[in-house]
């Protein structure tokens, strides 16, 4: 589901085959697994955290193992580089979100986040519109790497603070770094493939 970066232009074999397949599956279940996790995150009870950490890692794990999948039995399709990438960003806009009304991170930090991944998105969709496919970058699988590394810190936080609390604030400042970086990446590549078509 996380194909090499670049424009297409033409079908291949594994973009015309049927949407539905395991790796797809799994971005649904990713998807259905999101608003558990904010009703749980948002009920604020102590104790309760580990289970937001524990759904929220199984929620993670799903991306990787959709994408190894994808590869593995070539059923990278354009539906799943759509819905891969839709999940990822449902899950963490949702999870930072609910933060700001925990008062665990601020209102201006989740702005950025929230507003780099709709602009991305934004990106796929023209791309899509004009039958070309906008690929996962590296800078953005390390931002979202960052983003699950940050929201652990900021759930372990929430349950322990102290220590917690100080590292928590450390990764989110590096995760909102990347975030630009990754941003500003997939801004370049969009131009280039745009140039390269006219």
């Amino acid at each position: 589901m996380k194909p090499s970066v670049g424009y297409s232009n033409s079908a291949s074999p594994a973009s015309v085959a049927s949407w539905w397949n395991t790796p797809n599956a799994l971005s649904l279940f990713r998807i259905l697994l999101t608003p558990i996790l904010v009703v749980i995150l948002l009920t604020a009870l102590r104790g309760l955290e580990f289970w937001a950490l524990g759904i929220f890692w199984v929620a993670s794990l799903t991306d990787l193992l959709d994408g190894y999948l994808a590869r593995q039995r070539a059923q990278q399709t354009r539906v799943g580089a759509l819905l891969d990438p839709l999940a990822d960003k449902l899950l963490v806009c949702s999870v930072f979100i609910a933060f700001v009304e925990l008062r665990l991170v601020p209102a201006w930090m989740v702005t950025i986040v929230v507003s780099r991944e709709l602009f991305v998105t934004g990106l796929r969709g023209i791309a899509s519109g004009d039958r070309m496919v906008l690929s996962a970058r590296w800078l953005g699988k390390l931002k979202f790497v960052l983003q699950v590394v940050t929201i652990s810190l900021v759930i372990l936080a929430h349950r322990y603070q102290g220590f917690w609390t100080q590292v928590a604030a450390v990764s989110l400042w590096v995760m909102l770094g990347v975030t630009l970086l990754s941003m500003a990446d997939y801004v370049k590549v969009f131009i280039q493939g745009r140039g390269g078509r006219r």
